[in-house]
């Protein structure tokens, strides 16, 4: 088992790289020398992960509105500039110089490793690297550090991907999970043998594959009842520009903690208890171009810091349980919206969906299901209504569409990431 640093060696580097990053930010951040300022803040008094607290969060609001006031470098140092999807508000544009395109690299290269990846793997991509995603150029910047094949096939089209693994043989795919079903489905449907492929691991992005105690949920074990793959669960938001990513014992993302702290907050922005869930709150090391003090991304999780099987002593993030402003509170019932997807999944009379969340006259929410079914026959729009009364125990409203509605809802102005969740609260 490789010897991998113990939690106060850890400790010991975080600390330093802070110090390191309050002096940057104290002389090149308009944003942070203003807000130090105003606050009355030192930062050169700032030695520990607990004396953070004393620094005010950084909300996603700040970032939007005071955008240009986070970079710290000259225009002409800047050699990338990617945006976040805007899937909560106006897209954030993050500005990379050379050097923070090279931590990039180096966070996925120990992501893919963790995740079991090695120089005799090839990945078949199968997301976008273009629309200024982060996420793309970074898988794609990772596994040429790690010396591994890469196959940029992009997103969709079942038959290419289906095709391209015929003939160049991946050892493994990255994809959004709710793909790689499709994928199966249309294996199913064309004669195709997903276990007889080169395929024997998934490197899943963008939704949850697991529950909080890390067993499979449905999508998980729709995936795995049918492909016997390995799935490797991530999580990474581009303000970031890290990613927690399991390792082969698949409990919980490791945290890079050369690359990030991380802290989970409660509504009063104060530490929660371990095992309590809380808003995943980073701050960003090493980070040259943007780097960010303690921003909240608005997704809740539970950490844990004991040892993981796998040697490690990172601390390790559940699933994500939602996002904070997704919360619906709906005739009494509380929940997330990845639980409601969750029982969306888990129904094979549903093709697509998207839960659109809205105020009612009384002041209270309404859940709209816009949803595509796999016929139309009264028996099944019967079947997929008690199943949500008998899961929910309320009954949400219902809309069918046609698949190129739906494509049309998920995806508007040719957007990168699917919508699953529109909310017009307020609106």
């Amino acid at each position: 088992m490789a010897a991998y640093p113990t939690a106060s060696q850890i400790r010991s580097t975080q600390e330093q790289k802070l110090q390191e990053l309050l002096q940057y930010v104290g002389q090149h951040s308009p944003y942070y020398k203003r807000l130090f300022k105003e606050k009355g803040i030192d930062p050169s008094s700032i030695r520990t992960l607990e004396d953070l607290t004393t620094i005010p969060p950084t909300q996603k609001e700040h970032l939007q509105q005071q955008n240009e006031d986070f970079l710290c470098v000259a225009p002409d140092k800047v050699i990338e500039y990617t945006a976040t999807s805007g899937t909560l508000g106006s897209p954030v544009t993050i500005a990379l110089t050379e050097r923070d395109l090279q931590r990039l690299a180096s966070n996925e290269h120990e992501s893919f490793r963790c995740a079991g990846g090695s120089a005799e793997d090839i990945y078949q991509l199968m997301l976008t690297l273009d629309r200024q995603f982060m996420a793309g150029m970074a898988y794609y910047s990772g596994i040429r550090k790690l010396g591994a094949g890469i196959i940029r096939v992009g997103p969709g089209v079942p038959s290419l991907q289906w095709e391209t693994i015929a003939r160049l043989k991946p050892t493994a795919i990255v994809a959004v999970p709710s793909f790689i079903v499709k994928l199966i489905q249309y294996a199913g449907e064309h004669g195709i043998d997903p276990n007889a492929s080169s395929v024997r691991k998934a490197i899943c992005i963008g939704e949850n594959i697991r529950n909080t105690d890390f067993s499979l949920n449905v999508l998980g074990k729709r995936i795995t009842d049918d492909w016997n793959l390995h799935l490797y669960s991530t999580y990474a938001s581009t303000e970031m520009q890290t990613a927690f990513t399991e390792c082969s014992e698949g409990q919980g993302g490791h945290l890079q903690p050369e690359l990030v702290i991380a802290e989970l907050l409660d509504d009063d922005d104060n530490p929660v208890a371990d095992g309590t869930p809380g808003e995943i709150t980073i701050t960003t090391l090493g980070v040259e171009g943007m780097p960010l003090i303690r921003y909240k991304t608005g997704d809740m999780c539970i950490a844990f810091r004991g040892p993981c099987a796998c040697g490690r002593h990172s601390l390790r993030l559940s699933p994500v349980i939602g996002r904070k402003k997704q919360m619906i509170k709906f005739k009494g019932t509380t929940l997330f919206a990845p639980a409601l997807f969750e029982i969306l999944h888990s129904m094979d009379l549903i093709r697509e969906y998207v839960a659109e969340v809205s105020t009612n006259e009384i002041g209270t929410d309404e859940v709209l299901l816009y949803l595509v079914p796999v016929n139309e026959a009264p028996e099944t729009d019967h079947k997929i209504r008690a199943y949500l009364q008998a899961r929910l125990r309320v009954t949400p409203q219902v809309k069918y569409l046609l698949p190129a509605e739906m494509q049309q809802l998920q995806f508007p102005d040719g957007g990168r990431k699917p919508v699953r969740f529109i909310d017009k609260r307020g609106a």
